[in-house]
């Protein structure tokens, strides 16, 4: 029996990284986006359904997720919809900061209560968290950012609990770099004259240079997959050679060291 994928944030990058795999796996993929009239690859493959859905109106995903769970059997959600938040708190707005919490964080919360009762119901179901490596380790300008990313890990992790007893799994992809249009498309920058030095630091991570190393998006889409199908009881899924590297120091020489050695590498 064919088995459906439900994602947000399919316009680009992973979610339409994952969207292109699922499908050519057999899958039918329910892939969303604000702007689905500017698409011009999903909505021509076989199996695809390409819907509007802006994470931030909550009555749009109510009716959104209606509409769809009437219509399929939903298998796997991916929470993929998010944007990062760059710059030092000082310089970053209010409304900036509402939206960021908007986008990343509620949204995640609103698309995983509206689709609970479908799979409480099936008595089956899989939700997928995209994360970041930044959901695990903060960082110098993405205090916002980290935030959202490290309050779905700890939504997710609770959920986990709430909905085992009902045969439904929250798994969390957190990936690292990504060979994306991600730092141009899907960044907001936020600039303080007191915090130059740092800044123009913590930059040279989104050179072409350094984002040349990172994963390929198709990679992390993989992990993706596999997650949805491995049939593993497994929570967290670090995806990425640089986030794998990054954990795995936390993991063995302890938070507390590693917080130490990242507060020595921005004091000038």
């Amino acid at each position: 029996m064919q088995k459906t994928i439900f994602i947000t944030g399919a316009s680009s990058g992973l979610g339409k990284s994952t969207a292109k795999l699922f499908q050519s796996k057999g899958w039918r993929v329910i892939a969303t986006m604000r702007n689905p009239e500017k698409e011009t690859e999903l909505h021509i493959l076989k199996d695809v359904v390409v819907l509007p859905l802006d994470v931030t109106n909550p009555e749009q995903i109510i009716s959104t997720i209606k509409k769809v769970t009437n219509l399929y059997s939903v298998d796997v959600v991916m929470n993929n919809a998010g944007y990062g938040l760059i710059g030092v708190l000082e310089s970053l707005s209010d409304e900036q900061i509402h939206r960021q919490i908007a986008t990343n964080l509620l949204s995640v919360i609103r698309v995983s209560k509206a689709f609970t009762p479908h799979f409480r119901e099936k008595k089956s179901g899989t939700f997928l968290n995209i994360t970041s490596t930044f959901g695990l380790i903060g960082f110098p300008t993405c205090s916002i950012y980290s935030a959202t990313k490290f309050a779905i890990d700890g939504f997710s992790e609770s959920m986990a609990y709430e909905l085992a007893q009902f045969g439904i799994q929250v798994k969390i992809i957190a990936p690292g770099g990504m060979q994306t249009d991600f730092a141009v498309r899907s960044m907001e920058l936020g600039q303080h004259t007191a915090y130059e030095q740092l800044t123009a630091e913590v930059s040279k991570g989104y050179s072409p240079e350094q984002m040349a190393n990172y994963t390929k998006v198709e990679d992390i889409a993989q992990i993706t997959y596999e997650a949805a199908t491995d049939n593993q009881n497994k929570l967290r899924y670090i995806a990425g050679n640089d986030a794998i590297g990054l954990y795995e120091e936390r993991v063995k020489a302890g938070a507390e060291k590693q917080v130490q050695n990242i507060k020595t590498m921005f004091t000038f």
